[in-house]
């Protein structure tokens, strides 16, 4: 018998619709992943830049009939619907939020049956998105409701960075928040906002900071905080569950401090590279 499944019902995740005949084809010219190839049964990390190839927004996106649904931060949805709609002059789509008719739920921990499968990692799970007036009953089937803090536990074990906690909004680029590791960037589509910029960094290979998994010794400092290496400031944590956690970090200077065996430190607690 394999571990059993685990869901829980994500409340700070929106849903925002693309729909119609030219959705695909809409989307495909702005954000990193694939929108032409993606199937049913998967959800696929993707973003929106600014042209100067700062993430603004990222969301899975998934596939249905006729549609593409976007799973987003629920604090940035009406922004998003702002921003699409900005783009969308002519183009035969329709730009909706459907945060209050549908709601998002993480299956994780054991093989998933059913959904559309996380592709950010092997492990990650899948992802459900259900009508709300039915989530309640759903959740009963997969044994109750585990919570978004055990979620964010099995995330963070697994380094994938959640957006706005672990990077900021509008300052970071794909390459820091992993996006180019965890199929969050497609370079061989063609064109996207923002993907000179990207192309540049992957290929010259110039990502100086990342978000990376640490070990806490001690309390977990809160999200902003920073992160010291003997006197130099070398980045920020983000998110925590116990002793472990996820910081956006200067590489260099996290390996440096490593292998000269000099602690990393963020308040009281001392830090080290996972």
């Amino acid at each position: 018998m394999g571990k059993k499944m685990k869901a829980a019902h994500l409340l700070d995740r929106g849903v925002v619709k693309v729909g119609g005949p030219e959705a695909r084809g809409f989307l495909q010219g702005l954000v990193t992943g694939n929108v032409v190839t993606l199937q049913p049964g998967e959800a696929r990390w993707a973003a929106l830049l600014s042209p100067q190839g700062k993430i603004l927004f990222d969301f899975l996106m998934s596939a249905t009939a006729d549609d593409i649904l976007l799973d987003v931060n629920r604090e940035k949805v009406a922004d998003l619907v702002k921003r699409l709609t900005m783009y969308k002059l002519r183009a035969k789509v329709e730009i909706s939020d459907q945060s209050e008719a549908l709601g998002v739920i993480a299956l994780y921990g054991g093989a998933p049956g059913e959904g559309e499968r996380d592709s950010r990692h092997p492990d990650m799970g899948a992802r459900l998105i259900a009508p709300t007036g039915k989530i309640e009953a759903l959740m009963t089937t997969f044994g109750g409701d585990a919570g978004l803090a055990d979620y964010s536990a099995h995330r963070i074990a697994l380094g994938v960075p959640e957006g706005g906690v672990d990077f900021a909004y509008g300052d970071a680029f794909p390459h820091e928040a992993d996006m180019d590791q965890l199929n969050g960037v497609d370079f061989k589509k063609g064109c996207f906002v923002g993907q000179e910029v990207v192309a540049r960094m992957q290929y010259r290979g110039t990502t100086r900071n990342r978000v990376l998994k640490v070990l806490l010794e001690g309390a977990a400092p809160p999200p902003g905080a920073i992160v010291m290496a003997g006197d130099i400031k070398i980045g920020t944590m983000g998110s925590s569950s116990g002793d472990h956690g996820l910081a956006l970090l200067r590489i260099d200077r996290a390996e440096e401090a490593a292998q000269a065996g000099q602690a990393l430190v963020s308040g009281e607690t001392r830090l080290r590279l996972a």
